[in-house]
């Protein structure tokens, strides 16, 4: 499988029309659809399903797109990489990172060297645990900022300063909003919109009492932000931390942010792969998280 039959069954899933895809590419259609023949042939695997005006992804192609796009992006990074070998003042350092105000420390850690390397450059990637850790173990990503209540001990780790409390985005009209803090009974009565990461991982399982399992869960997020407008509309409140979504004071959302009580926090990690190879962009950062959380 060579990485340029990737990028051309990835071109067709992007435009869904092998003549398009063609075009995009500079090549002829019954070049293109020959690759494209040739590769359902070495995986064994019909990728797409081919209409007279759509082409569409069977399973197994939508299987191949997930993946094609991470060993492609893996790929771009390394030649990224090596084309600045040689320069210590420029190249690119990947982070991945849940919703946390957490990432105020990071930013803060590696501004320093962004104001003496301004050619360095940072990309971000935004997702729970499970994709930070995912891409980290496959080399897409240098560094993952974590937050759990143990520090993940199978990865070299910093723990940052700042801790994540948790607590309850709710409308300001539910009765619960006259309350200074939520307790477990009130949490356990509330029809709650939780994140899938947390629960999975029993979080809240001894703060409760009992098995979060137990919980009215009416709706689960990945990423909490557009979770509010499922509050909005009165599914439910957010189970979540303080700080990520706009509350009256700041918006017009009409939303209240309430704590849980007592009060319930998690810690930050800031983690990397252990024997982890950095490009020099890498351990130039690496060196900033380790003087700053050390």
């Amino acid at each position: 499988m060579e990485l340029r039959v990737l990028n051309y069954f990835l071109a067709v899933a992007k435009n869904e029309n092998i003549t398009k895809a063609a075009e995009e590419l500079n090549l002829t259609q019954p070049t293109l659809s020959r690759q494209i023949a040739e590769l359902e042939e070495e995986l064994g695997a019909a990728l797409l399903v081919r209409g007279k005006r759509r082409t569409q992804l069977t399973e197994a192609g939508l299987f191949l797109k997930i993946r094609a796009e991470e060993i492609t992006s893996l790929a771009n990074k390394t030649v990224e990489q090596f084309a600045h070998a040689d320069e210590m003042v420029e190249g690119d350092v990947y982070i991945g990172c849940g919703e946390t105000e957490g990432m105020r420390e990071v930013a803060r850690a590696i501004a320093p060297l962004h104001r003496s390397c301004p050619r360095l450059r940072v990309h971000l990637t935004s997702g729970n645990e499970e994709l930070v850790t995912d891409q980290l173990q496959k080399g897409i990503l240098d560094f993952g900022l974590l937050c759990c209540s143990a520090p993940p001990v199978e990865y070299t780790y910093r723990q940052i300063a700042h801790e994540d409390v948790w607590g309850l985005y709710l409308q300001q009209s539910n009765p619960l909003a006259q309350k200074a803090g939520i307790s477990a009974a009130d949490l356990m009565k509330e029809p709650l919109i939780v994140s899938r990461q947390a629960m999975a991982a029993k979080d809240f399982d001894h703060w409760l009492g009992r098995r979060a399992e137990e919980l009215r869960v009416v709706s689960t997020y990945n990423l909490v932000f557009n979770s509010r407008f499922f509050v909005e509309q009165g599914f439910g409140s957010i189970l979540s931390f303080a700080g990520l979504i706009a509350v009256e004071s700041q918006s017009r959302t009409g939303l209240l942010f309430r704590p849980l009580v007592p009060e319930l926090r998690s810690r930050n990690y800031l983690i990397w792969k252990k024997g982890q190879v950095f490009s020099r962009a890498g351990r130039l950062v690496m060196a900033c998280f380790n003087a700053a959380f050390s």
